[in-house]
């Protein structure tokens, strides 16, 4: 239960920093795509505004061409769109290409501002865009824009290739310092999630020292009891009511003692099994065979199929207290004319036994909660039956003391079928 308890914890604060980290880390990746996204944009709509050229305002005076050495409002700032540098910078930056479509076909290519492409790779990106029919995306680094200019289509290719790069370093950055420090906090909660849970195993430890110490206590008054209970039949000189009703509830009393302390041993972590390879086939069969005589007796419709030579490694007794366990829990709580089933067959690796039983209508779904301490269902599980709702708890505690695992499920609300899974050898 500790050690159950600790991979809880850790695997909780776990799951809640990469959950912190994957918002964060995601949410300032997504901004700075988008702002990439944004940037390349502003710059394709200056060019396209431009007919795929930066206009004359944003070059040095000596940069321009004769006929432009002169532009009106020479040395006043014109503000532009984009931050790749800044608007001052953009023109010198910006790495970009020019195609221009007629007639559904290329008709001439600009690259004048790019190096990184010869005229044959440009016009094969350009086709393979224009074909797709799309207005705005990217393709390969390039980040292209289609517009209309003096009736017919253009498209303008902006290199994207540092911001990406850029982008991208940012972004494995991100998830291997997250992955680092996922890995920092698991160790750390490794060390430390033992003093967390320490108070709790403590505690925890006391609770099943005391009923120990209780349950060994309470057998000498219960067989004081029963001893004296004797003693006064025989002066009285025959049965008495009351008498009756003291060995009932003596032995009641002893029997939930007794399954008090075997629940608190079998859940330490070390439990004190004989571990051997024997035939559980043979040990559900012949336990199975004892119940028919119950099952006749009771009224009940039992029957039982066990798969052949399936062997597992355990405490025979232990698990033999399992089948007589789930099996007792099957006859007790169908209703009259029941139907109880047992099967074991193999499912992998695993010896998987499965009781089902009828019973008086209950909540459809997973029934787990039945394997708490004294746990019962309102309307089939009553104090008439002699149970003490230890029952399946005693069977969980045995199941997981093998390696295994058992849950409760009611398909229909009208029959309970709890399942057992053990490792087979």
């Amino acid at each position: 239960m500790i050690r159950k308890l600790r991979k809880k914890i850790v695997a909780a604060a776990i799951i809640a920093v990469f959950l912190v980290l994957f918002v964060l880390i995601g949410s300032i990746n997504v901004l700075n795509y988008r702002n990439l996204i944004s940037d390349a944009d502003s710059t394709l709509q200056i060019l396209a505004d431009n007919k795929g050229a930066f206009p004359r305002q944003m070059f040095r005076a000596q940069d321009r061409p004769p006929e432009l050495q002169s532009p009106p409002n020479e040395g006043k700032s014109i503000p532009f769109g984009g931050r790749r540098g800044g608007s001052g910078e953009l023109a010198y930056q910006s790495r970009f290409f020019t195609a221009w479509f007629s007639d559904g076909s290329l008709s001439r290519i600009n690259l004048d501002n790019l190096a990184s492409l010869t005229e044959e790779e440009a016009a094969a990106l350009a086709e393979s865009v224009y074909a797709s029919g799309r207005g705005k995306g990217f393709a390969e680094e390039y980040r292209y824009c289609r517009v209309l200019s003096d009736g017919e289509p253009m498209l303008v290719f902006l290199n994207c290739q540092r911001e990406l790069g850029t982008f991208r370093s940012f972004l494995y950055a991100s998830i291997g310092i997250s992955a680092l420090g996922i890995l920092g906090v698991f160790l750390l909660l490794l060390v430390f999630s033992d003093r967390i849970v320490r108070p709790v195993a403590e505690s925890y430890e006391k609770q099943k020292r005391f009923i120990t110490d209780a349950g060994h206590e309470l057998k000498t008054p219960i067989t004081i009891i029963r001893a004296d209970a004797d003693v006064l039949e025989s002066e009285l000189d025959g049965e008495s009511e009351w008498i009756s009703d003291i060995r009932k509830q003596t032995n009641r009393l002893a029997e939930l003692t007794e399954d008090l302390i075997y629940l608190s041993k079998m859940e330490e972590e070390n439990a004190a099994l004989q571990m051997q390879s024997f035939s559980f086939s043979e040990l559900v069969d012949e336990t199975a065979q004892s119940f028919q005589s119950l099952a006749f007796s009771k009224g009940k419709n039992f029957s039982f199929s066990v798969t052949p030579d399936l062997r597992v490694n355990g405490d025979e007794k232990a698990l033999a207290k399992l089948v007589s366990i789930l099996l007792d829990n099957a006859m007790k709580y169908s209703p009259e004319n029941g139907i109880v089933e047992l099967r074991l067959e193999q499912s992998g690796r695993l010896a998987r036994l499965m009781v089902r039983n009828s019973t008086p209508p209950m909540e459809k779904g997973n029934a787990d909660r039945l394997f708490e301490r004294f746990a019962r269902e309102d309307r089939s599980r009553n104090s008439e039956s002699g149970g003490f709702g230890l029952g399946l708890a005693i069977a969980k505690a045995v199941t997981e003391a093998h390696k295994g695992t058992i849950h409760a499920e009611s398909e229909d609300g009208v029959s309970l079928t709890v399942t057992a899974e053990l490792p087979l050898c």
